[in-house]
């Protein structure tokens, strides 16, 4: 295990931590049966970059490791909802996610409906407590901030450009998925590495490189999973690959080609890291995680 793939395990572990305290507890009743749908979602899988990139932005700036976690579990719990109301039969319609089955196939719609629209909502609450920051100034910034992140302006309006996309039927160009990519990933990706900066009371000028480091991060990662798609392992990915191909959507790989795509992802890893020269040796693990988005194989 490599220095760069501990502190990233570490930053899952303090994460995980963080969500399973936050997410609210399983009963019998049918609230209960909502929170296990919760819990289903968010808990036991994935990177958890989002969080790391939360945490160590955080730490770069000298802010309390408490509010840095729940900071963690709020994008967290936004991203871990978006991908269950990306896996319903109305959009991508996929049965496994993380390697578990996706929420409306273990319970219903209607549950991952709920469950999904519970975990966004749990995201502003975790960001608004005051156990986040005792600043209410510096807890509404972090709300408005990932508002716009996930919203029209940024992951829901890149979806519903991706949705027209598949509608038109017309293949876009390296500009048009770029702009595609950059709301419906880079937006909160970015918002997680903002936040740390937010949450230390960091410069504007800090909190806007920190935010422009993490979304050329976060299309570098997306690039990469457009490759995963077409030559990754569908066993170590623990969800359906080859189905951008299957629906004729269009991505760096279908437009640029498979080095084209390659050597796209790494230029904007290669900006991506350059963009935290002014810290020095203090973002080593920022910067580590700009050549991992593009080296990962899952």
């Amino acid at each position: 295990m490599t220095a760069f793939e501990d502190r990233l395990r570490r930053a899952a572990a303090r994460t995980e931590a963080a969500l399973d305290a936050a997410l609210p507890p399983v009963g019998e009743d049918g609230v209960g049966r909502l929170a296990a749908a919760m819990r289903h979602a968010a808990l036991g899988g994935g990177k958890r970059l989002r969080g790391f990139l939360a945490i160590e932005a955080a730490a770069l700036f000298d802010a309390d490791p408490a509010g840095a976690d729940r900071v963690a579990a709020s994008v967290e719990c936004l991203h871990a909802y978006s991908l269950v109301h990306d896996d319903l039969p109305c959009m991508d319609d996929d049965a496994l996610r993380r390697g578990k089955p996706t929420v409306h196939v273990a319970w219903d719609e209607a549950t991952a409906v709920l469950a999904g629209d519970a975990l966004q909502t749990l995201a502003f609450e975790l960001l608004v407590d005051p156990a986040t920051h005792p600043d209410a100034a510096v807890r509404a910034e972090l709300a408005l901030a990932l508002a716009r992140a996930s919203g029209v302006a940024g992951m829901v309006g890149g979806q519903v450009l991706d949705i027209a996309a598949e509608t038109a039927g017309a293949p876009l160009d390296a500009d048009a998925i770029a702009a595609l990519q950059h709301l419906k990933t880079g937006a909160l990706i970015g918002f997680a590495a903002e936040a740390g900066a937010i949450l230390g009371r960091a410069a504007p000028e800090d909190r806007a490189r920190l935010a422009g480091f993490a979304r050329d991060l976060g299309a570098a990662f997306q690039i990469r999973d457009d490759l995963l798609d077409v030559e990754g392992d569908a066993e170590a990915a623990g969800k359906r690959l080859g189905k951008d191909a299957a629906a004729g959507k269009a991505t760096f790989v279908s437009t640029l080609g498979v080095e084209g795509a390659r050597a796209r992802a790494a230029a904007l890893a290669d900006r991506a890291a350059s963009a935290l020269a002014p810290y020095g040796s203090r973002a080593d693990a920022l910067a580590a995680a700009a050549a991992y988005a593009v080296t990962r194989r899952a």
